[in-house]
């Protein structure tokens, strides 16, 4: 499954009505990063460079220049070279840019000091991600020195230099029915590689070894890259948010945690499930569980167009909070622990995020110093929890350890919402009749 070329191309055309005339943007492709001696890390497109172009090499450079007559897009990327084609395997080209992926111009990337200081002579706005790449900042500093040298012979630098972030992030923010369909199927393998982990989990297993079964359903689908590094964490270690050690054994009686999901063409998929390590809750879990499941569910009742980001975020508030109360885990009424912020023991994060082509993905919350309204295209998780640290000693010893998460991917849609990721069970009842059929 794949977005088309012609939605590469209508992204670049609805960038390039976005940007004033006498204005260019620069976006680089993500490079090559070394691991160890001469083995590198697996290579990951930079997302915005992907949303434009699908272009799934490293060490190149777009360019975009509204109205120019030789062509508005412009590319700088490695030439073919047969021997590291040998070794490495096999590179478009300027040539294979132009024939296969609809750019109007390319170059080699080695040829990009000689030629891009030209490109700019003359432009008054620069639109560029500041302050993401260290080593690309000084690189455009260099270009600007170039030109500004040659002043007296009439060249003029660019003036401003603008934050493409907003331009760009808005865009890919609101997601076009191409991505909505990548992002189903993103949802539903991830979906079902947790129903593999719940189908062969049994004390005494591995927390990588549910991690194992998981990616390897990922990658025999298509997937042969994570979204993000796996959470699996057994008992206590579910209390741990971003707990990836996964080096434990599972114990009898104990919850697991699992927060997975693929990237299927660079789109992300991220659920998170809690179940029993032996396929049945005990009082304790099953009444932690059942109130994240509640309030996860009023939350997605609550997700749909013009309710503001924060307005789903302060449900969940008032949903654990009460249910804390209701167990005996907080003292005092509903007002004054959500006044106290005394839910902050048990729920420290918020409700979710946005999610696309990176799983925390781009796009303010906030616009103009108010909450943003939820808008039809969106997705976001939906992810409430509770953490009971081992080491709380103001709760009886037997919450204690208990981490829940339950989290779905949400689309927002004209008239509320869909759950992308729904073909994964969180009913308790469901939960436990699947592990027990196995």
């Amino acid at each position: 499954m794949k977005i088309s070329l012609d939605q590469f191309t209508a992204r670049r055309a609805q960038l390039l009505e976005k940007m004033p005339s006498g204005s260019i943007a620069i976006i680089p492709a993500a490079t090559m990063k070394q691991r160890n001696s001469d083995v590198e890390y697996a290579f990951r497109q930079d997302s915005s460079f992907y949303y434009l172009t699908g272009f799934n090499e490293p060490d190149a450079v777009l360019l975009l220049m509204p109205g120019r007559l030789a062509g508005e897009s412009v590319m700088f990327c490695r030439n073919r070279d047969k021997l590291m084609e040998i070794w490495n395997g096999y590179r478009a080209g300027p040539e294979g840019v132009v024939d296969r992926y609809g750019i109007d111009e390319a170059h080699p990337i080695e040829e990009i000091d000689d030629l891009l200081p030209a490109l700019l002579n003359g432009m008054s706005r620069i639109y560029y991600a500041i302050g993401k790449n260290d080593e690309f900042d000084r690189q455009i500093q260099h270009w600007l020195g170039a030109i500004r040298a040659q002043a007296r012979q009439g060249a003029v630098a660019p003036s401003e230099l603008v934050v493409l972030d907003q331009l760009l992030n808005e865009m890919r923010l609101i997601k076009s029915d191409a991505e909505q369909d990548m992002m189903r199927a993103a949802g539903d393998i991830s979906a079902q590689g947790h129903v593999k982990a719940m189908q062969c989990c049994k004390p005494g297993m591995m927390e990588y070894q549910l991690e194992a079964e998981i990616l390897h359903h990922f990658a025999m689908n298509g997937c042969r890259q994570p979204a993000y590094s796996t959470i699996v964490g057994g008992g206590a270690n579910a209390c741990v948010l971003h707990y990836i050690e996964n080096d434990q054994a599972l114990q009898d009686g104990d919850l697991v945690l699992i927060d997975a999901g693929c990237e299927l063409d660079h789109y992300a998929g991220d659920i998170t499930r809690t179940f029993p390590v032996n396929g049945c809750f005990n009082p304790e879990q099953k009444a932690i569980y059942q109130l994240v499941l509640k309030a996860q569910k009023a939350c997605i009742a609550l997700a749909k167009p013009g309710v503001l980001w924060d307005d789903v975020h302060q449900e969940s508030i008032k949903v654990l909070t009460q249910g804390l109360i209701d167990l005996g885990l907080l003292k005092g009424s509903l007002d004054e622990q959500i006044d106290a912020g005394g839910y902050r023991d048990f729920y420290m994060h918020r409700i979710g995020h946005w999610l696309g082509m990176d799983v925390h993905d781009v796009g303010d919350y906030k616009v103009d110093g108010e909450w943003r309204p939820l808008q039809p295209g969106m997705v976001m998780t939906v992810e409430p929890g509770i953490y009971i640290a081992i080491d709380n000693h103001s709760v009886d010893e037997c919450w204690r350890g208990i981490g829940v998460r339950i989290e779905d991917d949400v689309l927002i849609t004209d008239d509320g919402c869909e759950i992308l990721t729904a073909s994964v069970p969180k009913e308790v009842d469901e939960i436990e009749a699947l592990m027990a059929a196995v």
